[in-house]
């Protein structure tokens, strides 16, 4: 009698009336078994849901897989503390399958230092390797060397599909910036003025931010033209110094008519801090991520709505796709799109208590 939820390949070769030899060779592809024996063999383990011991097989296997993550710092942006959590978590769950992660940890504000940090990776050689490609001309030339090399590469939080990553793993940009647009429509039906802001980055190599901003743009040129709308697009920089209050000054006083913004990344607090400062309650505001001083502004109604990236998960799930390929031997969807939650301090608290 075969116990529920175990079968075992003893099982399946007493069904299919052949040795458990041949149900090895064919479960594992390790020698020739006649075609319509195989067919049999493969129904029959689908029948019973037959689930190999990778664990079992691995330690058989004696094998390491080396595995590389390419992230930024989060001592220099906060934001990044989360998918380096969520790739130690899948790390520690992997380490019994032979799956060994290095970080290689670049100043995500200094495309030198990803590219220093990217050539470390290179003379590593690993079996596979997570990145976040967040400097898009320098992540081009090390995918270009990575696929050359045959170096299995997943991609997190930033897709660029040029030279086809084994998986993406985040959100949809595009629309995640159309969600953004649609959220501040439904606040002013009847016309207004939106910034779409753009903090300490370098737009012109951050290809997902344009993304972001086009998706925005793209959902307010399908309303109908006797609704005046009115976008705007700044690149603000310096967001701790006195400097990017100065900047925001001059933007609203230019434009009087601006009643929400569209904070493209997790700064989203730096400018609800500018709002506070001058008391300013007229105008909404939407960005990314549960971070500590995004969800103090939330909870205080200055920030209206959060888009929540699901970075941890997106670091967890992106070891996991490359352990996919590299120790279980399964085929990778190249795409994991990540839901687009919007978080509000009516619903914050069922996100902070998820693990991921």
């Amino acid at each position: 009698m075969v116990k529920k939820g175990i079968v075992r390949i003893k099982d399946i070769a007493e069904k299919a009336g052949v040795s458990t030899g041949t149900v090895d060779r064919v479960l594992h592809d390790r020698g020739r078994v006649a075609e319509e024996v195989r067919q049999k063999v493969l129904e029959i383990a689908q029948e019973l849901n037959y689930q190999p011991n990778m664990l079992a097989r691995t330690l058989v296997n004696n094998r390491v897989y080396e595995i590389a993550a390419l992230i930024p710092d989060p001592a220099q942006d906060i934001y990044w503390q989360a998918p380096k959590i969520g790739i130690e978590k899948a790390q520690n769950e992997l380490a019994q399958f032979g799956v060994r992660v290095t970080q290689f940890i670049f100043d995500p504000y200094d495309a030198g230092s990803f590219k220093e940090r990217a050539g470390e990776v290179v003379a590593m050689g690993p079996d596979a390797i997570l990145v976040a490609p967040i400097f898009y001309r320098e992540s081009l030339t090390f995918f270009k060397k990575w696929k050359a090399l045959e170096i299995p590469f997943a991609l997190f939080n930033t897709h660029i599909p040029d030279y086809e990553p084994l998986i993406y793993i985040g959100q949809d940009s595009y629309q995640s910036g159309y969600l953004a647009a649609k959220l501040l429509h439904y606040g002013h039906p009847q016309g207004a003025t939106f910034l779409v802001a753009h903090i300490d980055v370098d737009l012109s190599n951050s290809s997902h931010l344009v993304n972001k901003e086009q998706g925005f743009f793209d959902y307010f040129s399908q309303i109908s033209p006797k609704t005046p709308y009115s976008l705007l697009h700044a690149d603000l920089h310096n967001s701790s110094s006195a400097a990017f209050h100065e900047q925001l000054d001059k933007l609203l006083q230019d434009n009087p008519g601006i009643r929400g913004i569209f904070v493209t990344n997790s700064k989203a607090h730096t400018v609800a801090n500018y709002l506070q400062m001058r008391s300013i309650t007229h105008i909404k505001l939407v960005g990314y991520d549960l971070m500590e001083r995004n969800l103090h502004f939330l909870n205080k109604g200055l920030i209206e709505f959060l888009i929540n990236q699901n970075p941890k998960g997106q670091g967890y799930w992106g070891i996991y796709g490359l352990a996919d390929q590299l120790v279980f031997k399964k085929k990778v969807n190249p795409i994991k799109y990540l839901p687009l939650d919007i978080i509000t301090k009516e619903n914050l608290h069922y996100y902070i208590e998820a693990d991921l």
